[in-house]
């Protein structure tokens, strides 16, 4: 990883902690009922968030050295290398000291904060959520009831108590099969026809664990509640729960992974040309990009030239002087040659940043980072303006990942930041996503923006002291949602827009811009008594016997 210089002593600024009142706002939709809560942690008292770094540990600083220069003759043609050349403007430093003023609205916030698991559906765990848009139901039993091609019956959702799921396809081809022009019943008829991991290999650990529904339906047909998921679900209490979150690409990971930061998919056949790109979804192991990188997809250990040549949000954030940091597991390759490493790893097509060519130019790299440093950046008071977290082989829930270490992780990334500084707390917004749906039931049909999407609904909540607490947000959004927000917060309204970011491509479609995009500024309410910290123990006590 990156090497980092020694912290800048005005980085940091330590005060006393908010003492405030936790005041629920009135909600749009206030949920109520469900399960009970069984073994969480009790929320600390009102003045949490005033954690101060534990003297062992190592201050890590917000911006890291520059270890690797920037590097214009790498650019695309077409590029305006002008900032590069002349040199970015200094980094804006972001003040944490300063009262909330309700007037400037989503400006108070100087942390935004982005944690993305995987391959969950919304109704998989949200689906019986109160008053969310959640599963078709009567009386409480679904009135769904999905074809089954080996049967010839159909199959309803169940509660599905396990924490082992094996899940279903959800590439591109999935995703036609499952909506069906519209019907959206070819869940079961993709999982038969495509298979997953497990059915592949039945014997490899956890597979093993998991188990169909009572009536032997396949366990893409389980919803998880309260029970398995108490954690998440008490965030949903607390802050706002999103139910028209829709992945922005109708395949799997690595395309929305590419969205998360770009606004777009694409293959390009000449890699000095982003005019050249064309949208792709599909799974990178086809035969074109053969010539481009070895293996399946793009790896960083390979050397392969860097494939993703279109503007991207580091890009907009280099010219505005704004921190950011992209942090993967300890032991991930970011620049070959890389060093063996014990520490864990996040898989490549959850890690595509190393591979955009902006980063090249303007010699970004060491922005790229361990998780371990989110961690202790958040406690130190020492977040960037944009954190983006990705998770680590077997804990991001991706089937047949145990869901209760996935939730331990999340829970982990987020009690840093509220065991943190009271004032960087009080300035911070944590939104948390899965990236697609991973082959689980859903009932909502995507709306469709152009070529590539969007995709089928995923879980998705955000959390803040100024969150307009208890309630669901029924707006239609994306994952290009949140490019909107940091443009709108940071960049002046700037769009990844290649007739104006100085980065020429071919994408079909500013996100941003789409006409029914929600926004998000509208989760805050700056005039209510802030949320305080809901610190959760990272295994509730629950148990999967």
């Amino acid at each position: 990883m990156p090497a980092v210089r020694p912290l800048r002593p005005s980085t940091l600024r330590w005060v006393v902690a908010i003492t405030a009142a936790a005041v629920i706002a009135a909600a749009c939709t206030s949920p109520s009922g469900g399960d009970a809560v069984p073994g969480t942690a009790s929320p600390p008292p009102t003045g949490s968030g005033t954690t101060s770094p534990t003297p062992a540990e190592p201050l890590v600083p917000t911006v890291p050295d520059e270890r690797y220069g920037p590097d214009p003759r790498s650019a695309p043609r077409g590029v305006d290398l002008t900032i590069v050349r002349k040199g970015p403007p200094p980094t804006i430093e972001l003040d944490d000291s300063l009262p909330i003023d309700p007037a400037k609205g989503i400006d108070n916030i100087n942390h935004l904060v982005f944690i993305v698991m995987e391959n969950r559906s919304f109704d998989h765990y949200f689906g019986t959520y109160p008053g969310a848009d959640g599963i078709p139901m009567r009386d409480g039993v679904p009135t769904v009831c999905i074809p089954d091609t080996r049967t010839g019956g159909c199959a309803r959702p169940y509660h599905d108590r396990n924490f082992i799921d094996q899940g279903g396809p959800h590439g591109n081809i999935a995703h036609e099969l499952v909506v069906n022009g519209g019907r959206m019943d070819g869940y079961i008829r993709a999982l038969y026809q495509q298979g997953n991991g497990c059915m592949k290999n039945p014997d490899k650990p956890p597979c093993p664990r998991a188990r169909p529904g009572p009536q032997g339906q396949p366990d893409i047909m389980g919803y998880h509640t309260r029970r398995e998921l108490p954690n998440y679900w008490a965030y949903a209490d607390r802050y706002v729960l999103h139910d028209r979150m829709f992945a922005p690409v109708d395949s799997w990971t690595l395309p929305a992974h590419l969205f998360l930061v770009s606004g777009w998919s694409a293959y390009c056949p000449d890699l000095d040309d982003a005019m050249s790109c064309e949208s792709d979804v599909t799974f990178h192991g086809d035969p074109k990009y053969r010539d481009q990188w070895p293996g399946l997809t793009w790896r960083a250990t390979d050397g392969a030239p860097r494939p993703y040549i279109w503007g991207d949000i580091t890009w907009l954030m280099y010219q505005f002087g704004v921190s950011w940091g992209y942090f993967v597991g300890e032991g991930s390759c970011v620049v070959p040659p890389c060093e063996k490493s014990d520490g864990p790893v996040t898989a490549d097509v959850q890690n595509p940043l190393p591979g955009f060519r902006s980063i090249q130019v303007t010699g970004q790299f060491e922005n790229i980072r361990p998780n371990t440093d989110f961690i202790s950046m958040a406690r130190q008071g020492n977040l960037p303006a944009v954190s983006w977290i990705v998770p680590v082989i077997d804990e991001g829930d991706h089937p047949p990942d145990d869901i209760s270490k996935g939730q331990a992780y999340v829970t982990r990334q987020i009690n840093a930041v509220m065991e943190g500084p009271a004032e960087q707390w009080n300035h911070t917004a944590i939104f948390v996503v899965w990236d697609d749906w991973g082959g689980f039931y859903d009932h909502a049909l995507p709306p469709i923006v152009d070529e590539n999407g969007w995709g089928l609904r995923v879980p998705s909540f955000m959390i803040s002291p100024w969150a307009r607490g208890g309630r669901i947000d029924h707006q239609l959004l994306s994952f290009d949602a949140y490019l909107k927000l940091i443009e709108d917060r940071f960049l002046g309204g700037r769009r990844i827009d290649p007739l104006t970011d100085g980065w020429p491509d071919s994408r079909p479609t500013v996100r941003e811009e789409v006409e029914i995009l929600g926004d998000l500024r509208k989760n805050f309410d700056f005039t209510r008594v802030p949320i305080p910290p809901l610190v959760l123990a990272e295994y509730p006590g629950f148990s999967n016997e």
